[in-house]
């Protein structure tokens, strides 16, 4: 983003002003909704509830190095006591891009942890960059087995869609032919290392149906785009100053802000959205400002409303009206239920004797991927659950803290055992599909608000007995495939922590019928035609891949839709 954007913030606005179209939220997808509304002609304002963070500029911690930090980059007593929350993604050198858990609370009626960051950008700025599609497996699956609604697209909908999203935001990764996980076309992938090319190999000889790929990632290996290249120093999490990666700080919101159309208003906490019952139409938002407390309404011909999953579900639950007393949009009473998150942090690690005269170059913001194999057709159906599970692995040796432990040397010893890397390790964790499960579900505390008068937010999860059956499988796979790869020292591990995916969806999906869904096809509302949602909370399951990329595609082939409909002036 350059300089230049920070011309259009509107921060001292009058109460009402007009536009074609107002975005929620400024991250993955309000990010790209920017983009694809304002280069197709539409004057746009993008309402961001935290501050302004702008490329290169407020990256604070990018350049700094470990001795640079108070603390070196180990967290305090002090941040765990009171960010007991964020503080499970964060380390001081992303610290700045998360909320702060006292200053923004909510109710967990069973663990459940909300990762937030709020500031322009949002999560683009830290997620894990891995892009994957999704298949007619996965948008087939309710249909097939009868859990949650059947998804009103498939996946020749998406495909075209997809191929714009990766074109625009850059893939790195290898045409890998597996049926179940399309691919596109991709800058060349990152390279495995050594010890990871040893368990692909030997995954390959001892399992059908089984596959080790590099990881399709976000990251750009060459330059493209006037972005990047990646630099290799895997420090994403803290912003990039080469647009190695995709954000919408880098990419989408530069990319909007070019066309003249853009305005972005920071610490704009969107309050509620106004329904107008002669129109049956939305015509506008509500909104706190940050700093001021003051409170000012924008008016707009569509609304998309990103702001991600339980924020959007709570927002429009915090819209009420004659017409939609529960909430807006929520005729099928489903806004804010069928929340879902990948279950994770389930599988095993051991090490490897061999390939000590070999080591990697660079540090490689990425793994390796061993897609789904299971429940894929008659013959990899499990007896014990539907769905399935994918890995995320890496593989490396161990640095001098792991090797230093509980070692009492010192001199010539120290120094030598200090520098000598320790054997070869690898790392192997699933990622499991969620099930759509209504009293999975979040809803507004009548009685509790929030320093700017919001009803604070309840969240009610808990993983199910599919979940459970599919994680002990997970596990005996992992540890399988490293016994049968020549490791030792394997250690199963199993720590479920239910957000900490980061991947929550589900609060206001897609669906054929408005009785059981909010949104149709196109992520347009069935009660209210004007407002789009495509950010997590539409999704109708939630497939084992990470998202993000589906959310991506959703949104600008609504964006295309919404723009054609209202040039026919059918909204």
């Amino acid at each position: 983003m350059s300089d230049s954007i920070s011309t259009n913030l509107n921060i001292k606005a009058k109460s009402q002003i007009t536009y074609d179209a107002i975005v929620i939220g400024s991250g993955i997808t309000g990010g790209l909704a920017a983009k694809e509304l304002c280069e197709k002609g539409l004057k746009t304002l993008v309402l961001e509830r935290g501050r302004q963070v702008e490329h290169v500029k407020d990256y604070t911690t990018a350049m700094k190095h470990p001795w640079e930090f108070e603390n070196r980059l180990e967290l305090t007593d002090e941040d765990k006591k009171n960010n007991p929350i964020q503080s499970l993604s964060y380390n001081p050198g992303s610290k700045h891009f998360y909320v702060n858990d006292q200053e923004h609370p909510y109710i967990q009626h069973k663990p459940y942890n909300w990762i937030r960051g709020y500031q322009v950008g949002g999560r683009s700025l830290t997620w894990g960059r891995q892009v994957y599609r999704f298949s007619d497996l996965d948008f087939e699956a309710n249909l097939k087995d009868g859990h949650g609604v059947d998804w009103p697209i498939r996946y020749k909908d998406l495909e075209p869609w997809y191929n714009y999203v990766e074109n625009f935001i850059g893939v790195s990764g290898c045409a890998d032919n597996i049926p179940h996980l399309p691919h596109g076309e991709y800058l060349p992938a990152m390279d495995m290392n050594c010890i990871e090319k040893h368990l692909a190999e030997s995954v390959k000889n001892n399992f059908e149906n089984r596959w080790v790929i590099s990881s399709r990632v976000a990251n750009l290996t060459k330059g493209y785009k006037d972005r990047g290249p990646c630099q290799f120093r895997n420090l994403c999490s803290r912003g990039c100053p080469y647009g190695g990666y995709y954000s919408s700080n880098s990419a989408s919101l530069p990319a909007a802000n070019a066309t003249g159309n853009l305005t972005l208003r920071p610490h704009s906490i969107v309050k509620e959205i106004i329904y107008d019952p002669k129109t049956k139409k939305a015509k506008g938002v509500i909104i706190i400002d940050e700093l001021t407390n003051e409170t000012m309404e924008f008016y707009a011909k569509i609304i998309f409303l990103n702001a991600s999953t339980i924020a959007t579900a709570a927002i429009l639950l915090n819209s009420t009206s004659t017409s939609f007393p529960n909430g807006l949009g929520n005729s099928s009473n489903q806004v804010g239920k069928n929340l879902m998150d990948h279950h994770k942090g389930i599988g095993a690690m051991g090490t490897h004797d061999g390939y000590t005269d070999k080591y990697y170059e660079g540090r490689r913001p990425a793994g390796i991927y061993i897609p789904r194999f299971r429940n894929l057709n008659e013959q990899t159906k499990h007896p014990d659950f539907v769905r399935g599970y994918g890995y995320q692995a890496d593989g490396e040796r161990s640095e001098w803290p792991d090797v230093m432990k509980d070692d009492d040397s010192f001199g010539e010893a120290f120094k030598e055992k200090l520098t000598t890397p320790g054997p070869w390790t690898m790392w192997m964790g699933a990622w499991g599909e969620c099930l759509p499960n209504e009293e999975n579900k979040i809803w507004l505390d009548a009685d509790k608000k929030d320093k700017w008068g919001i009803p604070i937010v309840n969240i009610n999860f808990e993983h199910g007995k599919n979940d459970i059956a599919m994680r002990k499988d997970a596990q005996l796979n992992a540890v399988e495939m490293l016994e049968k790869s020549g490791f030792k020292n394997i250690k199963p591990f199993d720590y479920m922590n239910p957000g900490t995916a980061i991947h929550e969806m589900g609060t206001a999906r897609m669906g054929k019928d408005s009785k059981t869904s909010v949104l149709n096809e196109h992520n347009q509302m069935h009660d209210v035609k004007n407002i789009f949602i495509t950010d997590g909370s539409c999704m109708a399951s939630s497939g084992c891949q990470n998202p993000s990329l589906t959310y991506m595609a959703l949104t600008a082939r609504a964006c295309d839709f919404a723009v054609n409909e209202l040039k026919k002036n059918n909204l």
